[in-house]
């Protein structure tokens, strides 16, 4: 008996050890097709630029994106086939002790047939009973009959539940190696798409590096139309941050406001789907050393035809044109949003919007390899803010 209650202690506590490994296989799942998403995307843009084999800074930057998410996939993979296989043990031990306890039950059952005074009892029950000396007698045979079939019952039933626990264990082990042969068939797909991609940056980077001084005179260039964009929004927020400081905030500005706060690091993205392409404050350019970018907000590359969305609720203060393409100013109580390099409006100044709402089209544009991107900016009051540390990470 203490052998088969330990043997018990150990099944029911291995039944609990798998969700201890980390991660789960399921959370590394989950991160898996999110990534597989985001190459996908990538992908998607890759392929609306232009069809030629002429390296660009677009292509080149949307490269490098595939090629970092490749391989976190990887190492996610990685971690997966790990936590699969450890998995497979736990479920392999909890299996074989489980096999063990039946094996007892069915040794316990056979004993059991095995005994003489059964083996009496299953002859003739009836002449058993009667063959008592008493009623007394007569009283206990009946109620010891009662409670030994009872006791057989029990030992069937224990029987057949270790089974079905046995045969669980065995189709979660077949999901598993399943599983895992789909990790190991993606991780070698996406190693090899790694190795494809990092040849093809390479090459770019080479080409690229050949135009180094006509390629430096453009960015310069769009450089100073930045700073030009820079220069206006930050006039305009002054202007309405300064009119603002001459009224009290209504409650329903401050509730806003409050809300906005709250919602640091959790923020929607003003894009549906997309990555950031270009990061807040000094960069230095990815090809050329001598080049460095001043960010007062972060680029959100995106799909041709993509719109511009609202993170949060507030009031459009402005629509106005720069250099050929729109922007849009939201005010929420006392923090502002800026949304810049849209060809086309869906608002105006004055409306109301809901988070996620379509402010408008974002600029596509054919000279710079068919490039959709976002300019996005955040202020409180008249100071500027790191988007990254509000939107969702």
């Amino acid at each position: 008996m203490a052998i088969k209650h330990n043997i018990l202690i150990f099944v029911l506590c291995s039944l609990f050890v798998l969700p201890a490994f980390g991660e789960s296989v399921k959370d590394l799942q989950k991160k898996q097709k999110k990534l597989q998403q985001e190459i996908e995307q990538t992908n998607k843009m890759l392929n609306q630029t232009k069809k030629d084999e002429k390296a660009t800074l677009n292509k080149l930057q949307l490269l490098g994106e595939n090629i970092k998410n490749q391989k976190i996939l990887i190492r996610t993979l990685d971690r997966e086939i790990t936590a699969l296989n450890q998995e497979m043990d736990q479920l392999t031990a909890t299996r074989d002790s489980l096999q063990t306890v039946l094996e007892h039950h069915k040794a316990d059952y056979a004993q059991l047939v095995r005994q003489s005074h059964y083996a009496r009892m299953q002859q003739s029950p009836l002449l058993f009973l009667l063959s008592s000396d008493s009623f007394q007698q007569l009283a206990r045979r009946a109620r010891y009959l009662q409670e030994f079939a009872h006791f057989r019952q029990e030992q069937v039933r224990r029987i057949e539940r270790t089974q079905a626990e046995i045969d669980v264990q065995n189709e979660l082990l077949q999901a598993n190696k399943k599983d895992k042969q789909s990790a190991l068939s993606s991780r070698k797909r996406e190693q090899e798409n790694l190795k494809r991609d990092e040849r093809k940056q390479q090459t770019m980077l080479t080409q690229l590096k050949s135009k180094e001084k006509d390629l430096s005179k453009k960015i310069q260039q769009k450089q100073k139309k930045v700073n030009e964009l820079n220069k206006k929004i930050d006039e305009m927020v002054r202007k309405q941050a300064e009119a603002a400081s001459k009224t009290t905030l209504t409650k329903e500005q401050k509730l806003i406001a409050g809300g906005f706060e709250a919602n640091k690091g959790r923020l929607p993205w003003p894009v549906e789907k997309g990555m950031i392409s270009g990061h807040f404050g000094k960069q230095q350019h990815p090809v050329y050393a001598n080049v460095t970018m001043d960010n007062k907000g972060i680029y959100l590359q995106t799909v041709a035809g993509a719109k511009a969305r609202a993170v949060y609720k507030g009031e459009v203060t402005s629509c106005f044109m720069v250099g050929g393409t729109y922007a849009v100013i939201v005010q929420h109580g006392n923090y502002r949003t800026v949304y810049s390099n849209l060809s086309k409006l869906s608002v105006k100044q004055g409306d109301m919007v809901e988070p996620k709402q379509t402010l408008g089209t974002i600029f596509t544009d054919a000279e710079q390899d068919q490039k959709t991107e976002l300019y996005f900016q955040i202020y409180k009051d008249r100071n500027i803010l790191n988007p990254e540390l509000w939107i969702a990470r």
